[in-house]
């Protein structure tokens, strides 16, 4: 099987597993803002605006994936908008926004809650689960960076540039 049609079967794949886990981090972080604002006092302003960053995070990738996703399963070849380039500027941005949002979370809660010993932090397992997702979200979109560099370089290499397709 030649590389290109790995990327074929990989690429949704990939940004599928991206979208999938973006839900679940979406609708951790939505609902611990709805806790957030029915109970204002339950909590620091300091975990309210990270997990409000973590849903920016979750809503910008869904958003955007879900584009690349119906883009490259339209037009894989010719098409600026799914280029080596393009997925390189969009990944790079979301592995900068997880990133941040991941190592905020983790930062927030101290690398990990024990829900039985701990006290201050009310939806203990909530939290838990949003770090969890971050982090997995922040892996996703490593594999999906490290493998259009790599095609970035194969298509540079062949003559294409980074304009050329992904496949």
């Amino acid at each position: 099987m030649s590389m290109d049609t790995h990327v074929r079967r990989g690429h949704p794949i990939t940004f599928g597993l991206i979208i999938l886990f973006g839900i679940i981090e979406l609708s951790l972080a939505a609902w611990l803002t709805s806790q957030f604002n029915k109970h204002p006092f339950d909590h620091t302003i300091s975990e309210r605006d990270r997990v409000h960053f973590t849903l920016f995070a979750s809503t910008w990738t869904i958003v955007f994936s879900a584009l690349f996703l119906v883009l490259f399963m339209h037009s894989a070849n010719g098409s600026i908008l799914t280029s080596v380039l393009a997925h390189l500027v969009f990944l790079a941005l979301t592995w900068i926004i997880w990133t941040a949002a991941a190592a905020a979370v983790t930062q927030m809660i101290g690398g990990g809650l024990n829900c039985r010993t701990q006290d201050v932090f009310v939806y203990c397992n909530q939290l838990n689960a949003l770090e969890a997702f971050a982090w997995l979200e922040w892996i996703l979109v490593t594999f999906a960076i490290l493998v259009v560099i790599v095609r970035g370089i194969q298509a540079t290499r062949r003559g294409d540039g980074y304009r050329g397709g992904l496949v």
